[in-house]
C-alpha cells in the first residue's frame, strides 16, 4: 500500500496530525510574537496547520515542506481559505533536501513529529539551528520513552530502543548545540488518545465507503496492529512533546577598562 495513502486515511480527521492539541498548537504561535513579514519554515508540515496560524496571527512569509502529496494539497486548500492574502508556499519534497537560500535567513524552522526526516532529534535540531538567525526559534516535537520500553512493545511497534531518549534527554541535545530552551508543551495522555483514535475512526469510515479498496485488507491489518500495540504498552510507555527553543546570540567580550 502506498504509504501517503495510508497516513492520509489515516489522518483524515486530523486538523494537526501529532499527538497534541488546538489549545496547544494556540499557545506555541502566542509564544512566538513575529515581527510583519519575517520569513518561517516548517519541515514535514502535514496539512499547514501551524504555519496558517502564524500566517493569520503575525503576517509572515511561510514555507510548508512535506512528502506527502494528499498533505501539500490539503495544505494549500486550507491557507487558501484560512489565510488567503497570505505569502506562503508548499512545496512536495523531502525536507533534508531543503536548502535556504541564505544560511541562518529564517526567523523561526519548525519539524513537529517528523525528526527521522534527519535522522533523528540531534539531526533535527542541527539542521534548523542552520536555518535561524541568531536568536531565531528553534521548535521541535519528539517522542520520548516514559521509562524503559519492554521487549514486548519494541517488537510490536517496531522501535528501537535507542530511538528515542528521555524527555530531559532531548532537552539537553538542543543545550549541546547551543540552543536555550524556552518552553515544552507535553503531550498528555487525552492528546494521545485523540490522536490514536481519531486513526481508527478514519480507517472504519473509510473501510464502510471504499469495501472494494484492493488496499483494504493491509490497512485494516496494519491500523489494528498498530492500535492494540498503543493499549496494550505504548499508551504507558511513550510520551511526547514540543521543544521550543532559541538560537543562542552571541555576546562579544566585554573590553577591559
Amino acid at each position: 500500500m502506498d504509504t501517503w495513502k495510508f497516513y492520509d486515511i489515516t489522518h483524515r480527521e486530523h486538523v494537526i496530525c501529532n499527538p497534541t492539541s488546538e489549545e496547544k498548537l494556540g499557545h506555541l504561535v502566542e509564544l512566538l510574537r513575529l515581527p510583519v513579514g519575517v520569513r518561517v519554515v516548517d519541515i514535514a508540515c502535514g496539512k499547514g496547520e501551524f504555519l496558517t496560524r502564524l500566517a493569520e496571527a503575525y503576517g509572515v512569509s511561510c514555507v510548508g515542506i512535506d512528502l506527502s502529496p494528499f498533505f501539500v494539497a490539503e495544505a494549500e486548500r486550507r491557507l487558501s481559505a484560512q489565510a488567503p492574502s497570505a505569502q506562503a508556499v508548499f512545496l512536495k519534497m523531502n525536507g533534508a533536501e531543503f536548502r535556504p537560500d541564505e544560511p541562518h535567513s529564517f526567523a523561526a524552522a519548525s519539524c513537529i513529529g517528523a525528526s527521522w526526516v534527519f535522522g533523528g532529534h540531534a539531526g533535527t535540531l542541527d539542521a534548523l539551528t542552520r536555518m535561524v538567525v541568531p536568536g531565531g526559534w528553534v521548535i521541535a516535537g519528539e517522542p520520548y520513552w516514559l521509562h524503559e520500553p519492554s521487549e514486548e512493545y519494541l517488537q510490536a511497534s517496531g522501535d528501537a530502543r535507542e530511538a528515542f531518549g528521555t524527555h530531559a534527554g532531548n532537552v539537553e541535545v538542543g543545550e549541546q548545540l547551543g540552543l536555550d530552551l524556552v518552553h515544552t508543551l507535553v503531550s498528555n495522555k487525552d492528546d494521545w488518545d485523540r490522536y490514536e483514535g481519531l486513526q481508527w475512526y478514519a480507517t472504519v469510515e473509510y473501510a464502510r465507503s471504499h469495501p472494494d479498496d484492493p488496499d483494504l485488507p493491509e490497512l485494516l491489518r496494519r491500523v489494528a496492529k498498530e492500535r492494540a500495540a498503543y493499549l496494550r504498552w505504548g499508551r504507558e510507555t511513550l510520551g511526547w512533546a514540543i521543544y521550543v527553543f532559541r538560537r543562542r546570540i552571541s555576546v562579544p567580550p566585554s573590553s577591559a577598562a
